[in-house]
């Protein structure tokens, strides 16, 4: 138990209980995430004290056999309560909206403008290059200057980015590589703006409320990515490839808005007398905290294997369908095998907060890797294309549980001056070396031996996540007590 001295607060008048149900109320307005377990009542005057008034709180912190840092799954504020955690969720939406419908404009639009099969590719590669090449850099910058200020920036820019491109159309001058350099920027500035989400959600819900945030966020995104995706086709006739990535510039805009109107938000400061490190020394400092925390160590591990394997499974899901489940060509059930993924997804966000209220996040990974891996394989052994829709829905759901799950931890122990660079190098290796060698690698086993061993990739990687985390398990539990 630990007590906080709030200083004290103006006369009200009153008993001494409704100055401390007014305590809560002010506490609450501030929107300090804490667990409210106990407030000790002090047996009251009518008059105020002259002593300042004390709120006791009891914050409980579990001492989990993992390490010596495992989160509490307290209860936070709720979500609808926090104005500043709307608005972002706004943000998010209706970016994510635009997003979508740009990811099937894309392709569309360099094909269109030069035939070649190989520059729809890159296109593709060009999401994910940024975080290869810039990562690192991201996270450092994100974390030296204003979250807010930084985001805001990067959702202008990424609007005036993306609507040269019907502008470029409209006066005849739009060429391929135009297109493939905008969508290369476009995914640069995406990522200097995720560098700094890693450490805003937290200053707006705290850290207990971080589980519920971040599902709700990613639920969001996996729904506005199913409708972006199947408006796009009627959005791409009526406008116009480049016509719709002006949609998508106007969805940027308005998402600066929204966090714009964001206010409120937990200030940052630094200790007295700390001098702010060099850029290299800065990055450095968020490696060596990622290399030195082994739960967050190991659960980074998780996580690119779990990205390998979504890499894998969405690379390939249109051959496996083709040659495994027979289903060919135009054929609408295509659709639904992804829009199950996708649906998985979304019920992987509304479970993973009531899992969380249960277990702490490495115990949580130690039965939903294992289900994972053998949905998986059901997956993989199937031919009945109904029965790898369930399966695919439920592997789904696991998948995102996972990855949710991981991100939210390193959230949770990340002090707040490192989240940046961090969270980004974590997303550094799953999205931009997990998700594309996932690809690379299921399609040359494809090629060389077949599409179920191509698919069995995925299954391979997940497998060996979860035989990871029993192996670290079993060692915490049996070997020397060692938390280091």
């Amino acid at each position: 138990m630990s007590t906080v001295f709030l200083g004290r607060p103006p006369h009200r008048g009153g008993t001494a209980a409704h100055r401390t149900d007014d305590a809560r109320r002010e506490l609450s307005n501030r929107q300090i995430p804490f667990r409210r377990e106990e407030i000790t009542r002090r047996p009251g005057r009518t008059t105020p004290p002259p002593a300042p008034l004390a709120v006791t709180v009891t914050v409980t912190v579990t001492e989990g056999t993992e390490t010596d840092h495992e989160m509490s799954t307290a209860q936070a504020i709720p979500l609808r309560r926090i104005e500043g955690f709307r608005n972002f969720w706004l943000s998010r939406a209706v970016s994510g909206l635009g997003s979508a419908i740009t990811t099937v404009a894309l392709p569309v639009l360099v094909f269109q403008e030069s035939g070649s099969p190989l520059l729809v590719s890159l296109v593709a590669a060009a999401g994910t290059l940024p975080y290869l090449a810039f990562g690192l850099i991201a996270g450092a910058v994100a974390d030296r200057v204003d979250r807010r200020t930084l985001m805001i920036a990067t959702d202008w820019l990424n609007a005036l980015c993306l609507a040269t491109v019907p502008l470029a159309w409209a006066l005849g001058a739009l060429t391929a590589w135009h297109v493939m350099l905008v969508a290369f920027l476009s995914a640069g500035l995406a990522l200097f703006f995720d560098a700094g989400v890693y450490g805003f959600v937290p200053d707006i819900v705290g850290k207990e409320g971080l589980t519920q945030a971040n599902s709700a966020l990613y639920g969001a995104e996996t729904v506005v990515r199913i409708v972006g995706n199947a408006v796009a086709g009627g959005l791409i006739a009526l406008f116009r490839p480049a016509g719709t990535l002006a949609l998508d510039a106007l969805s940027f805009a308005v998402s600066a808005l929204f966090i714009r109107a964001v206010v409120n938000v937990a200030p940052r400061t630094a200790a007295p007398g700390t001098a702010r490190p060099g850029f290299k020394e800065s990055i450095g400092q968020g490696l060596r905290f990622l290399a030195g925390h082994p739960t967050l160590r190991i659960m980074t591990v998780v996580g690119t294997l779990q990205s390998f394997s979504g890499g894998a499974i969405v690379g390939q899901l249109v051959v496996f369908a083709d040659r495994a489940l027979g289903i060919h060509g135009s054929d609408g059930r295509i659709g639904l095998l992804y829009m199950a993924w996708s649906a998985g997804g979304i019920g992987g966000s509304l479970l993973l907060p009531r899992l969380r209220r249960r277990f702490e996040a490495f115990p949580l990974l130690l039965g939903v890797l294992p289900v994972g891996a053998l949905l998986g394989l059901v997956v993989v052994l199937t031919s009945n294309w109904l029965v790898a829709l369930v399966a695919l829905a439920v592997w789904g759901t696991a998948y995102l549980v996972v990855l949710v799950n991981t991100m939210t931890y390193s959230q949770e122990v990340t002090p707040p001056e490192l989240q940046g660079r961090v969270n980004t190098t974590r997303r550094m290796l799953s999205s931009g070396l997990g998700v594309p060698l996932g690809a690379l690698v299921a399609s040359s086993i494809t090629v060389s031996v077949g599409i179920q061993a191509g698919m069995a990739t995925a299954v391979a990687s997940i497998a060996l996540a979860a035989a990871i985390v029993w192996t670290v398990r079993l060692r915490r539990a049996f070997g020397p007590a060692d938390r280091t």
